[in-house]
């Protein structure tokens, strides 16, 4: 079977997409569970059995309430030096006083990352350790299943009321007698009941927030969350408030389970807030600590299979049997100081049980799914290696290969190795101790996973065989000169190589802006450097030499499959080049193209100054915080009404008259959104009072992005079914990637309309002056839109960091959560400058009429192996720092963002392959 360039790397890509998706499943983990809710237990043990007989405990029920009301006030983004030091007494004074001189208690309690609200709420509210992967969720906030200490209230009859944030309601729905999950609420006045319970009132956050005002990471801001206790049970203080002592956030689940007389959360990893309970008898605390560690010891035994080894369960087991003496120390009526020393001892034991327990339990939560992630690494690797190999081929005049599959999928070696990998899956999943997610597909699944893993390296082996062989075949046509690699060629490949070996510190992870911008401003120097050679030197280079250079290129160039030649053979070497393009360009233009690279320099040097973003300077001011300050938006305003005249100016120069006039009236719905919205004004409009969701404005645009989508779109089919107009296509093309650009500017804020528009502009010079007149071939072209779509995604200010990610965009045009548009759009907006420039190269590649007609397909190509290569080589590094300190704050995010570009890339190329699919009959053999 033959298979274009296109064809193959789109397949190759998504196989990896599928490898990418196991890895992902196998890398984060889940965390320990328990029992369904729905089985829980209620029951609560009795106090440890005295020794000796005739003594009995008559304490096995949960020790009653301490409190008759809770009432949680969370703040979201809540950090702790707002309520603590000087910062808590500029802005929230009464709290500080309460803390200072009340009758409460403070901590600081620290979140796990992510530290977004969701996974949060979840932590506070079932003690335990939500898995990184819920960050993804946490815009559909799915309903809480395990046992948690909403669903315990409910169930001990306790009425429930709630208001604030819906993200509660969509957590535990039908658990509230009264709710308001939209609307804020306002206390007027409040009368205290002559109750015979204090009342318990708990201030907190769900995290932090950065210096630069997100949040999602693991820094000391965003990690760290007062936690005050405040109640008329508690003495009053009469020292000053010495420095706050660190919990978990998980330890306030088991510390209101236990106030509220409710059984532990069975998932709960937290321990017991001690002072909390520190006013009762030393029976009462030791019991309470006594549940906290049967709870946590319930939970080990359930996930780990040795758990009498754990030093935890030890300690609890001794601390369970010191307890038993003083008990019956305790019935027979011994009040003296020794019994008083050994509680204080006992419960010494205890807590640190408790402690060593939840320490061994969090620490599952890091527990990978190595099988998975092999699995899926393998398939990764695979599909690079094959891609490596296949370059030759797919990068020849032909741009397509013979793959055989008949040999391939019915040799002895390919079943040989399906038999081998069904073994060893046989005997990893029947002696795992921990349950394996690969492991729990069905066998009809397995088996097609494993046959795909053979058929990979059977294809692998087939290729090193046929190159082995052409090398030991002598060459029909003898060449006198290797292939010459230009300065572009040197500093691709130097930085293709630098980038992903840099993905393996954490640092430069933070920082990878500045390794893209660094690449794309060499890359401008050296076409600056191609453009003077061929304009300026070899007009001096002697006539005869370069001809008979160029004759010998030419003869290179018609006698190797392994260059890529997707021009006309005589214009295929650099000298040969070089004497055309003076011709190309006219005189007019020479300066202009001369000077185009320094123009890019300056336009990427003012996208730098618009977002800071990494870590090392995002706490800076940027241009961006100045125009979105509310005292500047008359400039912001006449900045994004500038910005949509020239994309509309960029764009529409080769649009259809009716996707002309599709396109002004959509930007003109744009501008119209975001004055509704608040964000800009009209020259007419004064103050807020206007001030909307915009949704009507909003799908006004929608419906001219469809428009013109779709007038691109039919023209796309005409040309590619009916009449194969080359014009029509190219016009088709154009249009499509036009109502993108619309949709990109309906969803980037205002401040951000300035990217999109040096976006098309630097598109626009690099094609008349720069790709046309040095005739670059399809590779070089791709891997410069490739680079350049890299340091576009983060001009927009998006980084390696969840915080960044704009998830505002989702919402734009709806009025309430719909889950598949706002998926779509988050990633879009997040995406849209490697998607743009994704884009505009086919658009490029398919209006070049000079060009071979395998062009697309060797841009499909070169694309698919610049995505794959350093995600196959992240997937590896990843793996070896699964356990290093910032595996969850850096690392991982880094492997999300991987992973949905890599899906976003198949994408892509798929759609680069409909459009080629009618060159296959132009292609020569």
């Amino acid at each position: 079977m033959r298979l274009r360039s296109g064809v193959f790397a789109s397949s190759c890509l998504l196989v990896q997409a599928l490898g990418v998706a196991l890895f992902l499943r196998g890398f984060f983990p889940l965390p320990v569970r328990s029992v369904p809710r729905r089985e829980a237990r209620a029951d609560a043990p009795a106090e440890p059995a005295p020794p000796g007989p005739g003594i009995v405990s008559n304490w096995t029920k949960i020790p009653p309430p301490l409190f008759k009301k809770v009432v949680i006030v969370l703040i979201d983004a809540l950090r702790d030096d707002f309520v603590f030091g000087s910062k808590g007494k500029q802005f929230m004074p009464y709290t500080t006083q309460v803390v200072e001189k009340g009758t409460s208690y403070s901590f600081i309690a620290e979140a796990k990352p992510p530290t977004v609200t969701m996974p949060r709420i979840k932590a506070l509210m079932t003690g335990s350790i939500p898995g990184f992967i819920d960050v993804v969720v946490n815009l559909n906030s799915p309903a809480v299943l395990d046992d948690n200490l909403i669903w315990q209230a409910k169930t001990a009859g306790k009425r429930i009321i709630f208001y604030g944030d819906d993200t509660w309601v969509k957590l535990f729905p039908k658990h509230f007698v009264e709710y308001d999950g939209t609307t804020s609420f306002f206390v007027s006045d409040f009368t205290e009941e002559e109750a015979s319970l204090p009342n318990l009132l708990v201030v907190c956050g769900d995290h932090g927030m950065s210096e630069t005002g997100s949040h999602g990471g693991s820094s000391a801001g965003e990690v760290h969350t007062p936690l005050l206790f405040i109640s008329s049970a508690f003495g009053k203080r009469s020292a000053p408030l010495a420095q706050p002592e660190h919990v978990q956030q998980t330890d306030l689940a088991s510390t209101l389970a236990i106030g509220l007389g409710l059984p532990i959360s069975r998932n709960s990893v937290g321990n017991l807030i001690l002072p909390v309970v520190g006013g009762k008898t030393m029976r009462e605390q030791l019991r309470f600590v006594h549940l906290n560690g049967f709870q946590l010891s319930r939970l080990l035994q359930e996930n780990t299979p040795a758990y009498g080894k754990d030093p935890g369960y030890e300690h609890f087991k001794i601390a369970e049997k010191s307890h038993g003496n003083w008990i019956k120390l305790y019935l027979e009526g011994n009040n003296s100081e020794i019994l008083l020393n050994l509680g204080k001892k006992v419960l010494k034991q205890y807590l640190e049980a408790l402690k060593t327990l939840s320490s061994s339990l969090s620490k599952q939560v890091a527990q990978y799914d190595m099988y998975s992630m092999m699995v899926g690494t393998v398939i990764i690797m695979e599909v690079l290696i094959l891609l490596l190999l296949s370059i030759p081929k797919a990068l020849s005049k032909q741009a397509e290969f013979e793959v055989l599959l008949s040999p391939l999928l019915f040799s002895l070696l390919f079943y040989l190795m399906c038999l081998m990998l069904c073994a060893v899956h046989v005997i990893v999943c029947t002696s795992a101790e921990s349950l394996c997610y690969f492991c729990s597909m069905s066998w009809l699944t397995a088996v097609g996973v494993m046959m795909l893993i053979s058929a990979l390296m059977c294809g692998i082996l087939s290729a090193i065989a046929k190159i082995f062989e052409n090398y030991r075949l002598p060459p029909k046509n003898p060449v006198v000169s290797s292939y010459n690699w230009s300065e572009t060629d040197v500093l691709i490949l130097a930085g293709t190589i630098g980038h992903v070996l840099s993905l393996a510190a954490s640092s430069f992870i933070e920082e990878e802006h500045q390794t893209w911008y660094f690449l794309i401003n060499t890359l401008c120097l050296v076409l600056c450097q191609e453009l003077c050679r061929n304009n300026f030197l070899l007009k001096e280079c002697d006539p005869q030499h370069s001809t008979n250079v160029k004759q010998t290129f030419d003869s290179i160039g018609e006698s190797s499959e392994c260059k890529n030649i997707d021009i006309p053979a005589a214009s295929s070497s650099k000298l040969g080049k070089a004497s055309s393009s003076s011709e190309f360009i006219k005189r007019s233009d020479k300066w202009i193209s001369l000077a185009t690279p320094w123009i890019i320099l300056i336009c990427c040097r003012l996208l730098r100054s618009l977002n800071q973003t990494g870590v090392q300077w995002a706490h800076r001011p940027d241009f961006g915080h100045w125009l979105t300050s509310s005292e500047h938006k008359s400039e912001l305003s006449f900045l994004a009404a500038v910005s949509l005249l020239m994309i509309f100016f960029l764009v529409q120069r080769r649009c259809s008259l009716v996707s002309k006039i599709a396109m002004a009236l959509g930007l003109l719905g744009v501008y119209s959104y975001r004055a509704a919205i608040g964000n800009v004004t009209f020259p007419w409009q004064y103050g807020g009072k206007d001030i909307s969701k915009g949704i009507t404005e909003a799908r006004f645009v929608y419906v001219f992005v469809l428009g013109i989508v779709f007038t691109g779109t039919k023209d796309l089919l005409k040309s590619q079914v009916i009449s194969a107009d080359s014009n029509m296509k190219s016009t088709g093309l154009w249009e499509v990637y036009s109502g993108l650009v619309l949709l990109a500017a309906l969803l980037f804020r205002p401040h951000n309309l300035p990217v999109l528009v040096f976006c098309l502009l630097i598109q626009t010079m690099m094609t008349k002056y720069i790709w046309i007149p040095l005739k670059f071939d399809a590779a070089q072209i791709t891997i410069m839109h490739y680079w350049f779509g890299q340091a576009f995604f983060y001009f927009q200010g998006n980084s390696n960091g969840i915080a960044t990610v704009d998830i505002s965009a989702g919402f734009v045009g709806l009025d309430s959560y719909v889950e598949i548009p706002a998926i779509f759009l988050t990633a879009f907006a997040t995406y849209a400058g490697p998607f743009l420039w994704a884009i505009h190269l086919l658009c490029y590649l398919s209006s070049e009429v000079s060009r071979n007609s395998a062009a697309v397909g060797h841009g499909c190509f070169c694309y698919a192996l610049m995505r794959s290569i350093p995600v196959a080589v992240y997937v590896v590094l990843v793996t070896g720092l699964r356990y290093h300190l910032f595996i969850w704050s850096v690392f991982s995010p880094k492997l999300l963002y991987e992973g949905v570009h890599v899906f976003i890339t198949a994408v892509v190329c798929m759609f680069f392959t409909a459009i080629d699919q009618n060159h296959s009959h132009k292609v020569q053999d």
